[in-house]
């Protein structure tokens, strides 16, 4: 995904000047720019490939035992397994970066190869990485740049997440695989889900609706994963995880990749209204599951000044002044209160509220305009509400259970 892009004033000078200016001796040399990207690369693959044979084998990096603090509990074999996750998923991750950036070099546009995030613990699960980010270092000049720019990432993202996900249902392994990994299921059998778990004991991942739609006209019945059982299956782990990523990035807020697909549909005022009302819902939503999780009037009180304080911060840079925030904020607040004492079944997702904040207070949730705001062809415009119908396929709700 790119990082934002802030709208500065134009600029005075050409990017002929630009380049002059950026080959003066306080640029950095460009083997040793090269070679931060490729070592960000490295430590990624080797992070993700940790995690990967983590999910697989059930185990963590580190394990304590009696006689030392920390111990390395997987093999050399178990980590080298670890590859069949973090090859596919950060294949797709690689492709979809790629994709903003020859599209934006494509424009004359500057822009950063990716910069890859890993990120392990080797104490609790991770899936090895933060993603990856380029940067956009020039500005962009039409609604056209905006649109194709964000499009191109997450399309080449999806090109590659489905076939990694058709590979995954068509080459799933006999269930003894899974005996090999919790021998106490082998003595129920195919039937193990029934007598295994416990609500809320095992981590579940969501299927979204194009990974279900896969799973019925690809996969061996026989030998279909439980959801609770889907992270010791890396190239369906890998899948699941890119459409997620997928649905994140296009997500139509502000300047996610979604955002500018639907800022170069409907222009800039049209989309910026829009882009609120769609933030407010999503806040709305996620903080709803705060709301249900806790009923007693004395546990609201206590959790909600601060959570009245969190809405103010997400909504202050969506609101021109303080007051017309707190207001929102009180007007939120109330009617999430008014629903779940309606409707004390209703649920949300309060693991959203992060993202929330990140999309109020770093991202932004509004577009900047182009000096160019000619409409889009009518080409383009058909492949941005694919790109929509594509959100819908692979977002859910609430990913993890």
């Amino acid at each position: 995904m790119p990082s934002p892009l802030p709208l500065p004033e134009a600029p005075e000078f050409t990017p002929d000047d630009a380049d002059f200016y950026l080959a003066s001796s306080d640029r950095p040399p460009r083997w040793r720019t090269y070679a931060l990207h490729l070592l960000l690369f490295v430590i990624t693959l080797v992070t993700t490939t940790l995690a990967g044979a983590e999910w697989i084998t059930g185990k963590t990096f580190f394990g304590q035992v009696s006689s030392l603090p920390f111990t390395v509990q997987l093999t050399r074999p178990e980590i080298l397994r670890g590859l069949w996750f973090s090859l596919p998923f950060l294949g797709v991750l690689t492709v979809h970066e790629f994709g903003h950036y020859f599209t934006a070099r494509h424009y004359r546009v500057r822009a950063t190869l990716p910069f890859y995030i890993p990120f392990f613990t080797g104490v609790f699960n991770t899936i090895g990485t933060f993603g990856a980010v380029i940067r956009i270092k020039d500005r962009i000049f039409s609604r056209k740049e905006f649109f194709d720019i964000g499009l191109a990432g997450p399309l080449a993202g999806f090109l590659v997440a489905v076939p990694v996900l058709v590979y995954g249902f068509t080459h799933l392994p006999p269930l003894d695989y899974l005996f090999q990994i919790h021998p106490e299921y082998r003595f129920y059998g195919a039937d193990y889900a029934r007598y295994v778990y416990r609500d809320g004991e095992a981590l579940a991942l969501a299927k979204p609706l194009l990974y279900r739609i896969l799973e019925t006209w690809l996969a061996d019945p026989a030998r279909l994963p439980h959801p609770n059982e889907l992270m010791h299956y890396p190239v369906l782990l890998a899948g699941v995880l890119a459409l997620f990523f997928t649905a994140l990035n296009l997500m139509p807020i502000g300047q996610l990749d979604g955002g500018h697909i639907l800022y170069g549909l409907l222009g800039y005022r049209r989309f910026n209204r829009l882009s609120l009302g769609l933030f407010i819902a999503f806040i709305f939503y996620a903080g709803l599951g705060l709301f249900s999780l806790h009923t007693s009037r004395e546990t609201w009180l206590y959790w909600g000044v601060p959570y009245l304080l969190y809405l103010f911060v997400v909504f202050q840079r969506a609101m021109p002044t303080k007051q017309r925030s707190l207001f929102l904020a009180l007007g939120v607040w109330s009617a999430q209160l008014a629903v779940a004492v309606a409707v004390p079944g209703i649920q949300g997702n309060p693991g959203w509220l992060v993202f929330g904040l990140l999309l109020g207070r770093v991202t932004g949730i509004f577009h900047p305009s182009a000096p160019d705001e000619r409409p889009l062809s009518f080409g383009r415009k058909v492949l941005g509400w694919v790109m929509l119908a594509i959100f819908v396929l692979c977002f859910t709700p609430s990913p993890f259970g």
